[in-house]
């Protein structure tokens, strides 16, 4: 999973992540930013920094997540650089995985609160990696020469947030909504104070499983797949 922000994970995937842990899938997640740029502006960026990476910790425990790794690039400013396409080019081959999850580079014009700049300066970037550095050798080659990390092949890219016409995936988290809900109040420093966010996620959840025909009561998130092999 690599995303722009803390919570953002838990807001968009975290039921899907919750199934794969069941399934024995080992997940690891990593964090463009530490959220700094997050709140009121009372507090100084560091503690802010601190508050949401903890905060992030706490909620990959409740799902049973291990690895989480922090970029440190500025929150609010992110952009789909050589640096960072490098540093999550860099993640990639050290995990290796069969699949990455991130946010759409295109707008979302239905929930343009979910379009920020960074989430779709983080997939730009995380698709670049995929595709084509993380497999080929000579895309930064100090990965190689001085990091012995070798080339590896993404097969399959699950974009969260894409334009609705593009999204082709749903996963039912009907059994997991509590989980994923917990994972998300986690973030109390982002949620905390809002007592209506279960049944907001619920209706919504619920109308994208409506959406794929699943039988009533279900619960669903849904991506756009991408065969990256």
């Amino acid at each position: 999973m690599v995303c722009a922000h803390p919570d953002d994970v838990d807001f968009g995937a975290s039921g899907t992540v919750a199934g794969w842990v069941d399934a024995g899938i080992e997940v690891a997640y990593c964090l463009v930013t530490s959220g700094e740029a997050s709140g009121d502006g009372s507090r100084p960026p560091a503690e802010v920094a601190a508050t949401r990476r903890a905060e992030q910790r706490a909620a990959a425990d409740v799902l049973g997540v291990g690895g989480i790794t922090f970029l440190d690039h500025p929150d609010g400013s992110v952009e789909p650089s050589i640096a960072l396409r490098r540093d999550i080019t860099r993640v990639i081959r050290r995990f290796r995985p069969d699949r990455v999850l991130t946010w759409s580079p295109e707008i979302n014009w239905d929930m343009v609160p979910t379009a920020h700049p960074d989430h779709r300066a983080t997939g730009a970037a995380t698709f670049a990696a995929v595709y084509p550095d993380a497999r080929n050798p000579n895309a930064h080659p100090a990965l190689l020469r001085e990091e012995g990390l070798e080339p590896w092949t993404v097969r399959e890219l699950w974009i969260a947030d894409a334009p609705r016409h593009l999204r082709n995936h749903a996963v039912e988290i009907t059994e997991r909504f509590d989980r994923r809900m917990a994972a998300l109040r986690s973030h109390v420093s982002q949620v905390g104070g809002n007592p209506g966010l279960e049944a907001g996620m619920r209706g919504h959840f619920a109308d994208t499983a409506a959406r794929y025909g699943l039988p009533r009561d279900c619960l669903a998130e849904e991506f756009q797949l991408v065969d990256t092999a």
